[in-house]
């Protein structure tokens, strides 16, 4: 199948009316980037090497030939003729394939967008091989709707999209915000903004608003400090949500996410909970078993929703679980190098990692749709499947660290590899591709 063209961005001009208020902007835009830069530990200006860069394409074009050569030997990678078009509604868009595709990918450049974060720029930080950049997915019996930056920012005129949730929700977040940025080439018109736990991003031509909002266990927890927080200890309290609603109760557009901080790192890792309060002198805490502190958090959430949502004017969807691919022996790797030097998808169709829990998504779907009778309709983004494929997809070592690893370090994937978040431009990008089709056609 003959991919795609990439869509011509359209170059945006100056709106008119809000010249009057752009040279304050710019002077807020200079100081909220210089704190940002502290709060964030000195994250680095983008900069595009194009002398890198133009290596890293003579590489994808060698890559591309090497992979079209196993696409020959392994019987798994034939694509098999297409099947007859169905609608939209009909098509299921998360079974497929990955195809690689070096015409219409990436959507865009990571060392070009002046919003990634720098644990997400992968080539920024010394990965050679550019792959993973260019995988496209392709669904059965139909196509993804493409993307269009400029029809997503007219959709969202005048509006707010909120994701809420942990560090993979905000990948997804700044997989948008590089996704439609390019689009608006003025940077007066555009801007990030931090506010502890929110973080915003501004198209002010369009009023139009994308922001992240950390809230990894969607109650309130000991966790809901962005920087510091113990992973592995964990505390929810079970009737308190307010906190964290009033972040997002004005939202035309909601995207929650919360699977990741719910798995077990160890066998006997187990979740407290918090009812009451220490200033009414009724707390008391209960330990229980880690899913079973995802449906006290769901319960919770799906109560506030019946109470609080307009359900004429907000639209809400879950994003499914996003895997990690920390034991390579899933896909006939050895584990102490988890997903280190891995540039292709697995090919095996239907492969499920052991580690991921399709599960957790069923239990969402069933206290989501209790909410069904009450007019209120919750989407499931269902971007498993797809990324379960992908242990080529990750940072591992090549990202922004707190101190620059040593060759030993490097050389130690079992340790300093992360093989959870995704590198950008990647995996993200279809996930928001997915929420672009159902925004714009369902």
């Amino acid at each position: 199948m003959k991919p795609e063209a990439t869509p011509k961005m359209t170059v945006l001009s100056s709106p008119v009316g809000v010249k009057s208020m752009i040279n304050s902007l710019v002077a807020f835009s200079i100081i909220v980037g210089f704190a940002t830069s502290l709060f964030y530990q000195g994250q680095e200006g983008q900069v595009l090497m194009a002398i890198e860069h133009g290596h890293q394409e003579m590489q994808v074009q060698v890559a591309a030939e090497h992979h079209e050569q196993l696409r020959v030997k392994e019987a798994q990678v034939q694509l098999t003729a297409e099947p007859p078009d169905v609608s939209k509604e009909e098509c299921n868009w998360s079974t497929g394939q990955w195809v690689y595709d070096n015409v219409s990918r990436p959507l865009y450049s990571g060392l070009k967008c002046a919003f990634i974060f720098p644990e997400l720029s992968c080539d920024k930080y010394g990965r050679k091989d550019a792959m993973y950049q260019h995988w496209r997915w392709q669904p059965h019996g139909c196509d993804l709707p493409r993307f269009n930056a400029t029809r997503l920012l007219e959709k969202l005129r005048n509006k707010r999209l909120v994701f809420v949730g942990d560090s993979l929700n905000r990948n997804q977040w700044v997989s948008l915000v590089c996704m439609v940025e390019a689009s608006i080439p003025d940077d007066r018109l555009k801007m990030r903004v931090f506010n502890g736990s929110l973080i915003s991003f501004k198209a002010f031509e369009y009023n139009a608003t994308i922001d992240f909002y950390w809230s990894p266990l969607l109650v309130e927890s000991n966790s809901d400090d962005p920087i510091i927080h113990r992973v592995e200890y964990r505390i929810i309290r079970a009737d308190r949500i307010d906190k964290h609603a009033n972040a997002w109760r004005d939202a035309d557009i909601i995207i929650f996410n919360s699977y990741v901080w719910w798995r077990k790192h160890k066998p006997d890792m187990r979740m407290k909970v918090m009812y009451g309060s220490f200033e009414d002198g009724d707390a008391r805490l209960e330990e229980v078993e880690m899913v079973d502190g995802f449906e006290i958090a769901l319960k919770k959430l799906t109560e506030w929703l019946g109470e609080n949502i307009d359900k004429n004017r907000t639209r809400i969807f879950f994003a499914g679980s996003s895997p990690t691919h920390n034991w390579a022996s899933n896909w006939g790797g050895v584990d102490r190098n988890k997903c280190l030097n891995e540039t292709e998808p697995v090919y095996k169709v239907g492969y499920k990692a052991a580690g991921t829990d399709y599960s957790m998504m069923e239990k969402a779907k069933l206290y989501f749709g209790t909410l069904e009778h009450k007019g209120i309709h919750v989407e499931i983004l269902n971007i498993t499947e797809l990324s379960d494929y992908r242990k080529d997809g990750h940072p591992t070592v090549f990202r922004k660290q707190f101190a620059p690893l040593t060759k030993e370090q490097m050389a130690n994937p079992a340790s300093y590899a992360d093989c959870t978040h995704w590198c950008l431009p990647g995996v993200p990008d279809v996930w928001n591709e997915f929420l672009y089709g159902y925004l714009m056609y369902k």
